[in-house]
């Protein structure tokens, strides 16, 4: 079996001068780095105390399920000759906040918009879908009850 190793810095950056001396004495600003590559400026979500300009986890997990997605598309695309011209995921995830504090994601719902050369190649694009969804080593990493996807092909 093959293994790929990934490294990734997390570094806290909102130490406020008292640290974590209070929930309301530091900000949740962190960045996310890997080597030679351009940092990801994070937060928590708003309703956590986040800062808004800034991605928070939980829409870098969505991100993450619909990146893969697209790239195993694209590459199964490829391989069956099926031209892709334009792709646009407007990608939702839904997490549930427990009584704890905790949390889990119930759903993600990926809503592709594929763009194909010729219409004779819409058939195959629609299909190419699933299997895209089987090889994606995110979405078989996660154990959400309900992942789903809606595909449309323009």
């Amino acid at each position: 079996m093959k293994q790929h190793h990934y490294q990734i810095k997390v570094a806290w950056t909102g130490n406020l001068g008292t640290g974590t001396s209070h929930y309301t004495a530091y900000n949740r600003n962190h960045s996310i780095e890997a080597t030679g590559k351009t940092p990801i400026l994070g937060s928590s979500d708003p309703s956590f105390r986040g800062d808004k300009t800034r991605y928070n986890p939980e829409e870098l997990l969505v991100s993450t399920l619909s990146s893969c997605h697209l790239l195993w598309y694209l590459h199964l695309c490829a391989e069956a000759s099926v031209v892709v011209v334009g792709y646009e995921d407007q990608a939702e995830g839904i997490m549930t906040e427990h009584s704890n504090g905790g949390g889990q994601f119930a759903e993600v719902t990926l809503k592709p918009v594929v763009t194909v050369a010729h219409a004779s190649m819409i058939a195959q694009a629609h299909a190419l879908h699933h299997r895209a969804h089987e090889l994606c080593f995110i979405a078989n990493s996660v154990n959400f009850r309900h992942l789903s996807y809606c595909f449309q092909s323009s």
